[in-house]
């Protein structure tokens, strides 16, 4: 904690800025009035309403299905990308494969969602597939600009790991795939949650590159969020973005205690090599 009281403030005021809404959010969501911002008492009204709304639910399904796919296919080609970055040492189009990398992190999401879109309409007619727009499509572009966050994180850890680690398991004979599951991968674990959990939170929230590869029968959460608030907030989607907060909340204390008792145990292994 900052002894200093302008660095308290600091934290308090930045603190409340970024956690703020989300609690007023939560709080209005227990609101027994239908007007959010009109406050007439405690009650779990909107979340009993909530459970018998279909449309909302099966997006919501929709998302996290779509969500934990994308998560995982990104875990993948990110970390084969970050691995390529940190140890091929240079090599040519080194610059330029780094760039195409990191491109997605800055490229607007109408850009990307058109360039999918265009690149869709186009396989379809050259060879058929993917035939019409839907989770397929959906899946495969989040794939693509989630990837390049897990790779940065990827990266950014392999960098700062001491090579001589994986040397010295080749040096007694390990093959290089045998040396990534065994000596690499265990040290990276916590960064490779990170990524996972960053492409997850990506894909669930993403609505502008959704709207462009999504099909009939593909709505997802954000899309049926955003349809509904042009027509004024329902106090049923406070209640199903408190939700998806626990469930955020939840998920981040366990990926916490997971690489806290990884942390653990990688020192734990060290200082027994050390000593003996």
């Amino acid at each position: 904690m900052p002894k200093s009281w302008f660095l308290r403030g600091a934290l308090a005021v930045g603190l409340i800025f970024l956690y703020g809404p989300i609690l007023l959010l939560i709080a209005y969501s227990f609101n027994d009035n239908r007007l959010v911002t009109v406050w007439s008492g405690f009650s779990f009204r909107w979340y009993g309403e909530l459970m018998q709304n279909a449309q909302l639910l099966e997006a919501a399904w929709l998302s996290l299905r779509i969500a934990f796919i994308t998560a995982c296919g990104a875990v993948v080609l990110g970390t084969m990308a970050g691995l390529l970055m940190a140890r091929f040492g240079p090599f040519r189009g080194r610059a330029l494969f780094g760039g195409m990398i990191s491109a997605p992190l800055v490229m607007p999401e109408v850009i990307m969602g058109l360039s999918l879109l265009l690149l869709f309409v186009s396989l379809e007619q050259l060879i058929g597939w993917p035939a019409g727009r839907g989770t397929t499509t959906i899946v495969i572009a989040h794939i693509t600009f989630t990837m390049s966050f897990v790779a940065v994180v990827i990266q950014s850890r392999l960098v700062s790991l001491d090579a001589s680690l994986e040397e010295a398991a080749m040096d007694l004979g390990a093959r290089p795939a045998k040396v990534f599951f065994v000596i690499t991968l265990p040290i990276i674990a916590p960064s490779v949650v990170a990524g996972w959990l960053l492409a997850f939170t990506l894909s669930l929230d993403d609505l502008v590159i959704a709207s462009f590869v999504s099909g009939p029968g593909s709505t997802t959460l954000p899309m049926v969020v955003f349809s509904s608030v042009r027509l004024g907030v329902s106090p049923q989607i406070n209640a199903l973005a408190t939700i998806v907060v626990a469930v955020v909340a939840v998920g981040i204390v366990i990926a916490g205690v997971m690489n806290a008792r990884a942390e653990r145990t990688r020192r734990r292994d060290e200082q027994m090599a050390q000593q003996g």
